[in-house]
């Protein structure tokens, strides 16, 4: 099977009701999508991803977004505390996530934003170490910082949506980092990334989607088609196996090898998803 390692089937694109994220994830099974893990974002969705999580038959990790620090408080780092305590015996709660460093929003490259950015991210490292539990990393021009906490506060786990450099991606490897590929990688211009996507250790790699957003090169619509009224494709764990055939096709490699050496990835990454697999 494979293992969507991040997609957020909790977004508004989804639906209020979350149907179009069941029928999607139906979808996604009758594919060959085994497990998806659903990352929160803030402390406004501790519970719905959990509860959807049990719903669909999936995992979690509940975390503070660097998006959402600007709006977030201390307190809520004394939630997210209270919600990995009480739900530590909950076989689906798999990570501390989805936590990091975003230097691209130019909102977030403030000075202070820097700062602060760079205390949630510290305090939550520590919340996974005091748990017990590996992290997903979102990493977007951030990763020589992100790497410098992990080696201050060591814990391994998942650098969500890879697109750094070969040296940095081998310092994540050497702490223990899996890293997560997914629709950006089938596209053409995305020379870089295709690249470390062929040519990175195969125990490396993990799959993934970001649904609803990241979407593959089959689903994507340009400004400009937006412009004329066109709908941007949703993205959805349905779209892995064949984002993973292109990640096969660029390793010259058959695609029920890279499922099977990606799913054994992930288990390593977020150990408790074996139990659920």
């Amino acid at each position: 099977m494979w293992i969507d390692t991040h997609c957020h089937l909790d977004a508004p694109e989804f639906g209020a009701d979350h149907a179009l994220a069941i029928s999607l994830r139906e979808l996604a099974a009758a594919r060959g999508v085994g497990r998806c893990v659903i990352p929160a974002v803030a402390r406004f969705n501790f519970d719905t991803v959990r509860l959807l999580a049990h719903r669909l038959g999936d995992a979690y990790a509940l975390g503070i977004h660097p998006l959402c620090v600007p709006k977030a408080t201390e307190d809520d780092l004394t939630v997210l505390d209270a919600a990995l305590t009480d739900h530590r015996d909950d076989p689906r709660l798999v990570a501390v996530g989805e936590i990091g460093l975003d230097f691209f929003v130019p909102e977030l490259c403030t000075p202070e934003m820097r700062e602060r950015q760079t205390a949630f991210y510290r305090a939550q490292l520590r919340l996974a170490r005091k748990h017990g539990l590996p992290v997903i990393v979102h990493v977007r021009r951030s990763a020589d910082l992100l790497l410098k906490h992990l080696r201050e506060l060591p814990v391994a786990g998942i650098a969500h949506a890879f697109n750094g450099s070969e040296q940095q991606a081998q310092a994540f490897i050497d702490l223990g980092f899996k890293l997560g590929f997914g629709g950006a990688s089938t596209f053409e211009p995305a020379r870089q990334l295709r690249r470390l996507a062929a040519e990175l250790p195969l125990s490396a790699l993990v799959m993934e989607t970001d649904a609803p957003d990241i979407p593959p090169q089959w689903l994507y619509v340009t400004a400009a088609e937006r412009e004329a009224g066109r709908a941007q494709g949703l993205n959805s764990p349905a779209e892995l196996p064949r984002i993973g055939a292109v990640v096969a096709g660029l390793r010259g490699m058959p695609v029920e090898d890279l499922m099977v050496a990606s799913t054994a990835n992930a288990l390593v990454a977020l150990p408790r998803l074996g139990a659920l697999a």
